[in-house]
């Protein structure tokens, strides 16, 4: 890559007498500067984009040995090209309307986002200042892995061996056999679902079930208390991580001119600043804060009707929120699961994508080399055609011992017309796995999440764009880039586009069940609002207004911040912010309140179904190939407020988001 960059480089300073492209060139054009770096850097992000996707799904020491010895390579590869006074003069020019001349829409977004990320990248910095902003960049990257690394690590370490059928007292047939099997793997021979021993970590799929069914307090405080306190102590510890990083980010906020790293990250995205963030927080909290109170105190004297004693203790809530759930609507998640088998879901999920976007999706498995026997591959076709429009790899299940935990959509490889490329995609998952012979037997929370990640990968994969730097996702502004997935999740339970069966008697999920299960997505919504808006406004405080050469410790703001978001307060050893990997160890840092920003505008989207009529199938489609069209087909290549409008024929409004969540009546 290097020798190929110095040579366009040597060509855009010259570029009379540049002969690479064939003919001699008085000024730059589009394919002499986009699409050459195009071709230039695909290599090295290929190869580094599989290597960092390994990182996460099969984590090892070797892997890890191999991949912290490269990256200073790697990044000081695309600082060279982030950096590159040619390059942006370049840039510079096709800005021009000179330059612009018959470009498309998507084109001219890619030259004006280059230059932005340029100019976030330092190519205005000089000398020491440079080095400095170098240093800091290799710096973080190299922290970022080491707190992602140090997460697995401390989810890894930790488990507990149940040998007393109390502990697992309350614990449903499923999550017995689960940990059972957890306990067999690590070496107990012998052990059953009915009598043990039982092995609990701290990943999902054995950490939730335990915290909703285990009538034992004090397991379900052991756990709570672990679950909070990961990566906060020993050798796997971020607490000075976290506070090296907030402090680099501000440097380098200083550095490109900005007083803060929360501006920094504005800079691209649809939010004009972080007033804009603030506002929306607020009146979203205005709304839910009071529901939420109310959500609490209900569940209280439900619980003390049961015969707790006391005030519901952070680790009770999920337990007695189980059972009152349970109650109001008249079913467990664990009559739920056997609706829920991976291969129905996505036969299910596929199905609802040839409803709505026009597309077949087709078992390819053994046609690609994959990390582990698990892996499925599948083909994305047109469904009228049968032409391939894209790929992508599923990888569903939890494995604690080498994969990092919840769920993402990555590239694998973008949709390029100068590379003759099509879309291939990883959807990642961390889901429950299949127990001696049954099959994976999905929660509905899983099934929802499996959607959104789809979502995601609908959006990578479907592009219209030919240009990779606006194809898919890349070029989102990425306080958009949750829209179709959250959008996705709406889908789940449309009887019009899917029915869910029974693995076993192949019976129908009841209309009765399926009609409790939307009633119960308003329950304790208020709750789950305010939880995201903590998540968020702690996010933007830290890498805003919190001065990390102050006196104020990181924990200090995660409590003034709980203080105003959330109605339970946590512990005060609680050390969330040492797992919080989307803002420390991912590309969240301010600006995790995206997932708000986008579900504004993705209830806004389903809510065009709902206004045709979700009963009447020709609407249905017609309305999803709109959606595939503007939302999935348009990606990066044009503003996504404007690709809103597209398809919804106005500006978002929150109405349909409250709605949802049960905070003011529906008008539908």
């Amino acid at each position: 890559m290097r020798k190929e960059f110095e040579e366009l480089e040597a060509t855009l300073e010259n570029p009379e007498a540049g002969e690479a492209w064939g003919k001699k060139r008085m000024k730059y054009d589009y394919s002499m500067v986009i699409d050459r770096m195009e071709q230039i850097r695909a290599p090295l992000e290929y190869a580094w984009g599989v290597v960092g996707h390994l990182n996460g799904v099969k984590n090892s020491d070797a892997l890890r040995e191999a991949y912290q010895a490269m990256q200073p390579a790697v990044v000081q590869a695309f600082q060279a090209v982030g950096q590159s006074a040619a390059v942006y003069a370049a840039l510079k020019f096709l800005q021009k309307p000179v330059g612009r001349k018959d470009l498309t829409e998507a084109q001219c977004r890619i030259i004006d986002g280059a230059v932005k990320q340029m100019e976030l990248s330092g190519v205005g910095l000089q000398g020491e200042a440079k080095e400095k902003f170098n240093a800091i960049q290799l710096e973080l990257a190299e922290l970022s892995t080491k707190f992602s690394n140090n997460v697995l690590d401390a989810t890894k370490a930790y488990s507990l061996t149940l040998t007393d059928p109390a502990d697992v007292e309350g614990l449903p047939p499923s999550a017995r056999a689960q940990l059972a099997q957890s306990a067999a793997a690590a070496g107990e021979e012998g052990a059953t679902p009915e009598t043990g021993p039982w092995r609990v970590t701290l990943d999902m799929p054995a950490y939730l079930p335990v915290m909703q069914h285990a009538k034992s307090s004090a397991l379900r405080e052991k756990l709570y208390r672990a679950y909070i306190a990961r990566a906060s102590t020993g050798d796997s510890s971020n607490e000075p991580i976290i506070k090296r990083i907030l402090t680099l980010k501000r440097e380098l906020a200083s550095l490109l001119g900005f007083s803060t790293y929360a501006e920094v990250s504005l800079a691209s995205k649809m939010a004009d600043d972080v007033a804009a963030v603030d506002t929306l927080s607020e009146m979203l909290r205005d709304k839910a804060f009071p529901a939420a109170q109310r959500e609490l105190e209900e569940l209280q004297k439900y619980a003390a009707s049961k015969g707790h004693e006391g005030a519901l203790e952070l680790w009770d809530t999920t337990y007695w929120a189980e059972r009152q759930k349970e109650e109001l609507y008249a079913f467990s998640e664990e009559e739920l699961r056997p609706y829920f088998p991976l291969p129905e879901v996505l036969g299910g999920m596929f199905e609802t994508a040839r409803t709505l976007f026009g597309v077949s999706i087709v078992p390819a498995d053994g046609e690609t080399e994959t990390w582990h026997p698990d892996v499925r591959f599948f083909h994305v076709n047109d469904a009228a055609s049968g032409a391939r429009i894209a790929s992508f790899y599923l990888d569903p299940y939890s494995r604690p011992e080498n994969k990092r935990g919840g769920a993402w959509m990555d590239v694998c490889v973008g949709r390029s017309a100068v590379l003759d490329r099509l879309p291939v995609a990883y959807l990642t998952c961390n889901g429950t796995p299949p127990v001696a012979d049954a099959p994976s037997l999905m929660t509905f929370r899983e099934v929802e999440t499996l959607f959104h990640e789809f979502g995601h990968g609908l959006q990578h994969m479907l592009t219209k764009v030919p240009f990779a730097d606006a194809a898919g996702i890349n070029g989102i502004e990425w306080d958009a880039v949750e829209l179709p997935s959250q959008f996705m999740e709406n889908f789940v339970l449309e009887d019009a586009l899917v029915t869910w069966r029974h693995y076993q008697t192949k019976e129908p999920l009841p209309k009765d069940l399926q009609a409790k299960l939307k009633a119960q997505k308003t329950y304790m919504a208020a709750s789950g609002i305010l939880r995201q808006l903590y998540f968020g406004q702690l996010d933007m405080e830290l890498h805003h207004r919190y001065d990390p050469a102050g006196t104020e410790s990181p924990f200090d703001v995660q409590k003034r911040v709980a203080g105003k978001y959330l109605v339970v307060q946590p512990l005060p050893e609680d050390r969330f912010l040492c797992a919080f990997g989307h803002i420390f160890g991912g590309g969240y840092a301010a600006g995790y309140y995206s997932y708000k920003w986008a579900e504004v505008m993705s209830a806004d989207a389903f809510s065009a179904f709902e206004e045709a009529g979700l009963d009447k199938p020709e609407e249905i489609a017609r309305i999803g190939r709109k959606f595939a069209e503007t939302v999935l087909g348009q990606g990066g290549g044009r503003h996504p407020a404007k690709v809103f409008r597209d398809f919804r024929g106005r500006d978002p409004t929150p109405d349909a988001l409250l709605r949802h969540s049960g905070l003011v009546a529906a008008k539908l």
